[in-house]
């Protein structure tokens, strides 16, 4: 068996952050990296359609310790990727990784302070097995197997080409074809001006309108402070300007939903000039944030609908047709091909089954210990970053944490830590692992996600600025987290 000090799951952006780290603050210690797939870079790899791109800013959506050094603040998926493969490089980590190794379960012992990790490798699913002292998961958030699409009444009628965009086949050719795109979240909103430009005929075709914000793909004062400053600092206030401003804008749309409100779609009526039903077609039903918001670059999108190459229907689906779609109106539309830009079908914990001293985990009954381990598991760390800044800034707090963490314990002579509910924490009211987040995605899959608490350290925060100080700065012995299991004596002595 292959035995690691630790093993990370996933090569994608989290799973290379966390083996950087690693090196950097635990040098002693070995590591290997099982990703399922045959490459690095996780997301930035696997989606291929027109127009991939970030929706947060390369300062916060790139590592806290390699700076962005694209022009672009809002970058598209190619660039993303070869910034992930760089860091990879940069740091000799790909040496590490295992591809397609896919972990399958993972059972810890006490007796052995160790995890057992099943994986199937290769094409074939030959079964291996590794263990660990300590379990890093860094796969991501959602099924690589699947996407969400809904059941739509009558989709085998459809004489067209179905295109899910997390499948995008390679040579698809839209080019003055008539397309529409289901959906109205971050993905068709990358899409709609990228095909348009690329000379399809795009409609996109929403259930409900989303809150969107425009601003310009590059930074200038980023690029000015590139050339005046040493890189690092540069990339330092660039980056906390970044996180300041994210924080804000959040704040605000929580204490002043109104006033935000009246200010997105400020922002939208001047992209689409006096004329254009705002109120009809991109005016949502709740407030700024209870779901994400979708970044227009360069006001990309409403340049494409001014242009006549884009437009807009709000209505629901009654039934695809041989043609195109027939909207609850009595509306029929007429495609080529249909993208359903329908959403993620999530999993937790890259769907592993994990279990401890031979009991099965079920994590709906555990509670999340600072988002990222869970009550009753031990010596295992789970990235999960942000709904509402960019998923980095919680993947590089919690891989410095879990530094903290094997340092400590070494320091310590203990082989174990575990988070365990208190007496005072028996009582607390048991919150979703994500509140007050109304999303179609997250609501579909938060049963199967672990419990968050009503009071420190049992929160999922989603505040960067709080998290700084609960994971970076906070004593790591605080009573919830215990350190047990010595490293006997004999051990020691050799």
């Amino acid at each position: 068996m292959n035995h690691f000090d630790v093993v990370i799951v996933g090569a994608g952006l989290s799973g290379i952050g966390a083996a950087y780290h690693i090196q950097d603050k635990c040098p002693g210690k070995t590591f290997a990296i099982l990703e399922g797939r045959d490459v690095v870079g996780g997301t930035w790899d696997l989606f291929r359609y027109p127009g991939i791109r970030s929706d947060s800013d390369m300062f916060t959506l790139g590592y806290n310790f390699k700076p962005w050094r694209e022009a672009k603040a809002i970058a598209d998926g190619p660039s993303i990727l070869k910034y992930v493969n760089e860091t990879a490089d940069e740091n000799d980590i790909r040496e590490h990784i295992r591809f397609k190794y896919r972990v399958i379960s993972a059972s810890w012992s006490t007796a052995n302070a160790c995890w057992t990790v099943n994986v199937e490798r290769g094409d074939e699913g030959d079964r291996v097995q590794f263990s660990c002292n300590f379990l890093f998961m860094c796969g991501g958030y959602y099924s690589y197997e699947k996407g969400y699409t809904p059941e739509f009444k009558g989709k085998d009628r459809f004489h067209g080409v179905i295109v899910h965009p997390q499948f995008w086949p390679e040579n698809l050719d839209y080019a003055g074809k008539r397309v529409l795109v289901i959906g109205s979240g971050a993905t068709a909103m990358t899409l709609v001006p990228s095909l348009a430009e690329n000379g399809a005929r795009v409609t996109m075709v929403q259930r409900s309108p989303t809150y969107l914000f425009s601003r310009p793909d590059q930074d200038v004062m980023a690029n000015i402070l590139r050339h005046l400053l040493p890189e690092k600092i540069a990339y330092a206030i660039t980056r906390f300007k970044y996180t300041q401003m994210q924080r804000f804008i959040y704040h605000r749309t929580r204490v002043a939903p109104r006033k935000m409100k009246k200010l997105l779609l400020k922002m939208v009526r001047k992209g689409l000039g006096p004329d254009y039903d705002v109120e009809t077609h991109f005016t949502p039903r709740y407030d700024p944030w209870d779901q994400r918001l979708c970044l227009i670059p360069n006001d990309d999108l409403f340049k494409a609908i001014k242009s006549g190459k884009a437009s807009v229907e709000t209505d629901t689906i009654e039934t695809f047709t041989e043609k195109g779609l027939k909207l609850t109106s009595g509306k029929e539309l007429e495609a080529d091909i249909i993208v359903t830009a329908t959403g993620l079908e999530l999993v937790l914990l890259s769907g592993v089954d994990f279990s401890v001293d031979d009991e099965q985990v079920n994590f709906p009954d555990t509670f999340t210990y600072k988002g990222m381990m869970y009550s009753g598991v031990p010596n295992m760390v789970h990235t999960f970053g942000y709904i509402n800044a960019s998923w980095t800034l919680r993947a590089d707090l919690t891989a410095e944490y879990v530094c903290r963490l094997l340092n400590h314990m070494d320091e310590l002579g203990m082989r174990q830590c575990t988070a365990r509910l208190r007496d005072e924490d028996r009582d607390m009211e048991a919150r979703p692992w994500i509140d007050g987040f109304s999303a179609g995605y997250i609501q579909r899959i938060m049963h199967l996600f672990p419990k968050q608490g009503d009071h420190l350290p049992w929160l999922n925060t989603q505040n960067f600025s709080l998290d700084k100080k609960i994971i970076r700065r906070a004593p790591l012995e605080d009573g919830a987290l215990q350190f047990t299991n010595p490293i006997a004596q004999d051990y020691i002595t050799l």
